[in-house]
């Protein structure tokens, strides 16, 4: 029997505000409470450093930061430098693995699968690139979905961000991921229009459901 799920559309909201109800749902997820949650959300501008992250990995002196409007925070998360802002598409899962999920590296094929079913969506292949995490299309080489998670007594938070309408200028402050040599890219900048946010959300729902073996019993709009 499907595992329920609740989707929870918190729009745009700031880094360190969709944490602290990450740490809230985790919690109580360890505890033996609650349901299996997926956030999804838009971030306000900002650069999140992973646990592996290399402060030189952010090009952009504070003042250029600031003026463009971009925090930085450092993240329990795994991973280096990453940039999340309007236009892509936050997605946290929030799951108890037990007792048949508990593989870390299966969890991440999961999130991956999640990203490049909803790519496929829109006639888009997209794959893993070995040696980089994340989600890429090809020829040439260019990241369009990152992944950063975290997972802790086997429940799970963090996830993935994909770029849709993203302003991809925002990447430039940053050696995204610590990736010098290759580019970023958008569904956007992909299909040559904008995508509604609302359709991708849905199937990255979708999709992460099936996926995980999760039936969606709530779908909640922040107001």
């Amino acid at each position: 029997m499907a595992v329920p799920l609740s989707v929870r559309r918190l729009g745009r909201i700031a880094y360190r505000e969709a944490y602290a109800l990450q740490e809230a749902l985790v919690a109580e997820r360890q505890a033996g409470g609650g349901m299996d949650t997926l956030l999804l959300l838009e971030h306000e501008p900002v650069v999140t450093l992973g646990r592996d992250a290399h402060h030189e990995n952010v090009r952009a002196p504070a003042a250029l930061l600031a003026a463009r409007g971009v925090e930085v925070v450092e993240s329990d998360r795994g991973g280096d430098a990453t940039f999340h802002g309007p236009g892509q598409i936050v997605a946290y899962p929030i799951l108890d693995l037990r007792p048949d999920w508990c593989d870390v590296r299966r969890f991440v094929n999961g999130l991956e699968r999640t990203m490049i079913d909803t790519l496929a969506d829109y006639g888009l292949s997209a794959a893993p690139l070995a040696g980089h995490p994340g989600v890429w299309l090809s020829a040439p080489d260019r990241k369009i979905g990152a992944l950063g998670a975290r997972v802790r007594r086997w429940v799970t938070n963090h996830g993935l961000a994909l770029n849709v309408n993203t302003d991809l200028t925002f990447f430039d402050l940053i050696v995204p991921c610590g990736i010098r040599d290759k580019g970023v890219t958008s569904l956007a900048r992909e299909l040559g229009r904008e995508v509604p946010l609302r359709d991708v959300e849905d199937r990255l729902a979708t999709h992460l459901a099936r996926i995980f073996g999760r039936e969606i019993v709530e779908d909640i709009t922040r107001g």
